[in-house]
């Protein structure tokens, strides 16, 4: 399995006017789809593909993630249960594109539906972060280091339309969505770090429903589907044809319902039929129309592909691209939402963590193992973090690459070797550079393209507000 690593009326009044007294059946809004141009019914629906992406894909996500009947030590968990992952991917690692070599995850699908889930975090000095996205991607709250410090915490995890009595010494946290996914993570510093710190530390983690908070709790077991073992959720989203997409999202907004800047969107589906927790029928369209919808999901994807490989010039510095506006706080930045959901499903948001990330030199040239790199940062020029940087490098498949140190990753928490000025070179190249030099030595796979991402982890405002330039990658050789 590869991953790309409010319970309110759809018909309030006040808060969706798209469905303000909607009198009108399914078969009128059809017939209406009918009266519009070709043209017209084809751009709608095309954005509400995009508009709907990440809500799929979290949504097949949580079914693939979820596929259990008790904790994983691969990070998979029942609804409503807690994986962690204990350990740091290597080579022979092809589960999810691009991993982590900085944190050990913790993760949980939460629904709410039911009831409230309590959360408990033990006192760390360690940084650590619990970003909570909505169903729609969205980062709504993130607990840790950054915002709510390293105390002992208890939160409150709710849905957007409960309103019981908040326990003493909780914090609440009112999702948007009844499904949470929290993809929280924690620095390690080391394997050995990882084994005498920070899985004790997980293990203080805890989730319980509200009503058994306090008492003995087993969790129950997970239900497994076979159907979504081998379940890659973007490859079965793209699969989907448009009728059956447009009716699984219409249903997925009735307990994830769109934000109240939405409301332009949800009028634009209304017109053609597309309306939350009602079913979508292309059959009144005629037949031209119908041929063009069909065609619609692969020509979005791979729409969506080509921006998400070739990324935003203005987000492009010195050959690294990487986004500060926005990220996991889209608003009604539809496009670049289904992007980040199709690149880099479940991203931090910018204020937690900003990912540089470039394929190519100084001259504009594909970075390749036949050559030799230098990234040099000068003394006033290194990362400007609150928590700590690291560079990885990954082969043309965004997979790590076997090399004969096994180092996948560098950065701060290592030990170094600065010039005599306080500046860093950092050594990219498949063999070693000199045993005076191998303390900052990245090793690239041994043939072909590679790339270098770039982690900055509760980055400083230099970051944020793009005034501290990424320096470029110079081929030396």
């Amino acid at each position: 399995m590869k991953l790309i690593f409010w319970c309110v009326s759809l018909c309030s009044l006040a808060l969706f006017p798209a469905c303000q007294n909607n009198s009108s059946s399914s078969a009128d809004q059809q017939t209406s789809a009918a009266a519009l141009p070709s043209d017209s019914v084809v751009q709608i629906a095309k954005d509400a593909y995009i508009f709907a992406y990440p809500l799929m894909m979290v949504e097949y996500t949580k079914r693939a993630l979820t596929n259990v009947e008790s904790v994983s030590p691969k990070g998979f968990a029942p609804i409503n249960q807690l994986a962690h992952k204990r350990s740091f991917p290597d080579h022979t690692f092809t589960e999810v594109v691009k991993p982590n070599c900085d944190t050990y995850y913790s993760i949980a699908f939460f629904d709410l539906k039911a009831e409230p889930m309590v959360l408990q975090v033990p006192a760390t000095n360690r940084f650590y972060l619990l970003p909570m996205l909505d169903a729609w991607t969205n980062v709504f709250a993130s607990p840790g280091t950054r915002t709510t410090g390293t105390k002992a915490q208890t939160f409150l995890l709710a849905g957007p339309g409960w309103k019981g009595t908040i326990p003493a010494n909780m914090q609440l946290l009112q999702a948007p969505t009844q499904l949470v996914w929290m993809i929280g993570r924690i620095q390690v510093n080391s394997k050995a770090d990882g084994e005498k710190v920070v899985i004790p530390l997980q293990d203080q983690f805890a989730v319980v429903p509200l009503s058994a908070y306090g008492k003995p709790y087993q969790a129950p077991k997970g239900q497994m589907n076979p159907a979504y073992l081998k379940m890659v959720p973007g490859d079965v989203v793209g699969k989907l044809d448009i009728e059956t997409y447009l009716n699984e999202a219409a249903q997925l907004m009735v307990d994830n319902p769109p934000a109240v800047a939405d409301s332009q969107m949800l009028r634009r589906m209304a017109s053609i039929g597309l309306e939350p927790g009602k079913p979508f029928s292309m059959a009144a369209l005629d037949k031209v129309t119908k041929v063009k919808l069909k065609a619609l999901p692969s020509l979005i994807l791979k729409g969506i592909g080509t921006a998400s490989n070739n990324g935003d010039p203005k987000q492009t510095v010195n050959g690294w691209k990487y986004i500060t506006e926005k990220m996991a706080e889209f608003g009604t930045d539809y496009t670049l939402r289904a992007g980040v959901a199709f690149g880099g499903l479940g991203a931090n948001s910018a204020k937690d963590a900003v990912y540089p990330g470039t394929e190519s030199d100084s001259q504009g040239r594909p970075l390749h193992s036949d050559h030799a790199y230098t990234v040099h940062f000068e003394k006033k020029d290194l990362p400007p973090v609150h928590a700590f940087w690291s560079m990885t490098i990954y082969n043309e498949r965004d997979f790590l690459a076997e090399n004969p140190i096994n180092r996948f990753a560098i950065g701060d928490r290592d030990r170094l070797k600065y010039n005599a000025d306080g500046s860093l070179d950092i050594y990219i190249q498949k063999t070693s550079p000199g045993k005076d030099k191998e303390a900052n030595w990245l090793p690239t796979p041994q043939s072909g393209l590679f790339k270098i991402t770039m982690r900055l982890y509760w980055p400083k405002d230099e970051v944020l507000q793009r005034s501290w330039l990424p320096p470029v990658v110079t081929r030396v050789d």
